[in-house]
């Protein structure tokens, strides 16, 4: 946690309000996000019992499973989730948009412009906690190697035709939501999390009822105090007035409520199924339909406190302004959609269970490059994420006090800078430091200190080609320049080898013959 953080979280507690992190939107929002809300069973984390989902706050789709432990009904749930979820996602590859991009010529080897389609928005999709997002993502490893009957018809328990598809593209935004700074699968509490702190813990921030609470209080009172109410007050029945936001539910809705319901559709069910006659049928059907009625309105219950917190969560978050680097890692994801797009288009197999060693290495390098760019472009940003660098000497603000004209052997500018600053940077003698000129990074080395404490810095690069430096490229006197010691673009790492070239030391080459089959039929997948 950063000294800001830190400070901001002080404030909060004295204050009773949340702090800001950021002075602009850090992730991008879509105009038309899908916000998933799930439900899973208690003690069962791969039983769906229901979730809220659709892209119109006043209209969301209810989706329920009356008995979670019924493989039919779980199927008919995903069914129904991939046909409200699919949709959205193929309504977003249609329009693209023709741009160019380096790639490698398969003949020569040289890079060369190539003209490819890149699709001009891509869907998000929004879950209230942190705890959503890894429920998606097992939500795609528990379908995406499903069979249907049309692809292997002796194949027992057939899924629902698109529950494959769904898994994989679940799987693809799960992985992305791995790749710091993407937003193609965002949780609402990590959003607000990251642009204000509470007074209260981390585990705690990602209940976001309490988070909203300390953000933006109804009664305009403490931040704490409606925290509290939000995680701890209750009804006359006992049951929370704002649910946990999923997946869990609270054990005294399980088993005061849930329970009891849960056991009267069974046995209306074992009813309708034992009757003799078309009385007692029509009963039966009767029983039944009512024990489902009362299992949505439970279930309901539960989910639409969430849904209406994740809506003002993001109308929260459409108030600040969009930082100018978030359009170009929202252009990643577009990018990551429409390869995915192209994938599924070209007929290949779903994502492994298991990467292999190369593209485990390549993943892992492209996070940590993700990472820092993210960090290095919210500070180029927001001035208060800058300040938060300042303070652990990563960065600092100076006024140039004198510029001396100075050449290389080869008659090259390299302009001194004397600079006086009040921050302490980490910066010795032959150290880089950077600035932001016309959105590109412009280096400079320190080359001394003078007596009285100015620094003195020797300018390295983007003055142009000629003799005299390029108008603009050297700073002025009297000019207050933001210099950074992170660099603003990560370099890549060096080149890994192709999978086939995989040492033994990591597993060898992948085996071709090594095909995903589907996963294999439990006693608990059978009701």
């Amino acid at each position: 946690m950063s000294l800001i953080s830190t400070l901001a979280r002080m404030e909060a507690v004295e204050a009773g309000r949340a702090q800001p992190l950021a002075t602009v939107r850090h992730r991008h929002l879509s105009e038309r996000p899908l916000v998933f809300v799930p439900l899973t069973t208690s003690g069962e984390a791969g039983a769906p019992l229901g979730a809220l989902v659709g892209t119109d706050p006043g209209a969301p789709r209810l989706l329920v499973v009356p008995q979670p432990r019924d493989r039919d009904l779980r199927f008919a749930f995903l069914a129904e989730l991939a046909g409200e979820i699919l949709p959205y996602v193929d309504s977003f590859a249609v329009d693209v948009e023709a741009v160019e991009r380096s790639e490698a010529d398969p003949e020569t080897g040289k890079k060369v412009k190539v003209e490819v389609e890149l699709c001009a928005d891509a869907p998000q999709l929004v879950v209230p906690s942190r705890a959503g997002v890894e429920y998606v993502r097992l939500l795609g490893r528990s379908m995406r190697f499903r069979r249907t009957a049309e692809q292997d018809p002796e194949t027992p328990f057939p899924a629902p035709p698109r529950v494959p598809l769904l898994g994989r593209w679940l799987t693809h935004f799960g992985e992305r939501a791995r790749v710091p700074g993407s937003s193609l699968l965002v949780a609402a509490t990590d959003l607000l999390n990251r642009h204000w702190a509470t007074g209260q813990s981390s585990l705690e921030d990602q209940h976001l009822g309490a988070l909203l609470a300390w953000i933006a209080p109804d009664d305009g009172g403490s931040g704490a105090d409606a925290a509290l109410r939000a995680e701890l007050a209750r009804d006359a029945k006992g049951q929370l007035l704002c649910p946990p936001a999923g997946p869990a539910t609270d054990p005294a809705f399980d088993n005061r409520l849930l329970a009891p319901a849960i056991e009267a559709y069974d046995r209306a069910r074992l009813a309708l199924g034992a009757a003799e006659d078309g009385g007692a049928a029509e009963d039966g059907l009767a029983a039944l339909t009512r024990a489902e009625r009362e299992i949505h309105r439970l279930v309901a219950s539960q989910l639409k406190p969430t849904w209406d917190a994740v809506w003002r969560a993001l109308d929260v978050l459409r108030e600040l302004p969009e930082g100018a680097r978030v359009a170009d890692r929202w252009t990643r994801d577009r990018w990551s959609f429409t390869g995915q797009r192209d994938r599924i288009a070209a007929g290949e197999p779903p994502q492994p269970r298991r990467d292999d060693a190369v593209t485990a290495a390549q993943k892992l390098a492209a996070r940590e490059q993700a990472q820092g760019q993210l960090e290095a472009q919210e500070a180029l940003d927001d001035p208060l994420v800058m300040a938060g660098r300042r303070l652990s000497g990563e960065a600092f603000v100076a006024e140039v006090v004198e510029v001396t004209m100075t050449r290389t052997d080869n008659n090259r500018p390299r302009p001194l800078l004397t600079v006086r600053t009040d921050d302490r940077p980490h910066l010795g003698e032959g150290v880089k430091a950077y600035r932001s000129l016309d959105g590109k990074p412009q280096a400079a080395e320190c080359a001394g200190q003078e007596p009285d404490g100015a620094l003195v810095l020797r300018v390295l690069d983007r003055m142009g080609r000629g003799k005299e430096p390029a108008e603009g490229s050297v700073p002025e006197k009297g000019e207050r320049i933001v210099w950074t010691l992170f660099e603003h673009d990560q370099r890549p790492g060096a080149k890994l080898p192709d999978p086939e070239e995989t040492p033994w030391t990591h597993g060898g080459p992948p085996r071709s013959d090594a095909a995903e089959l589907p996963d294999a039929t439990t006693p608990e997948d059978i009701l």
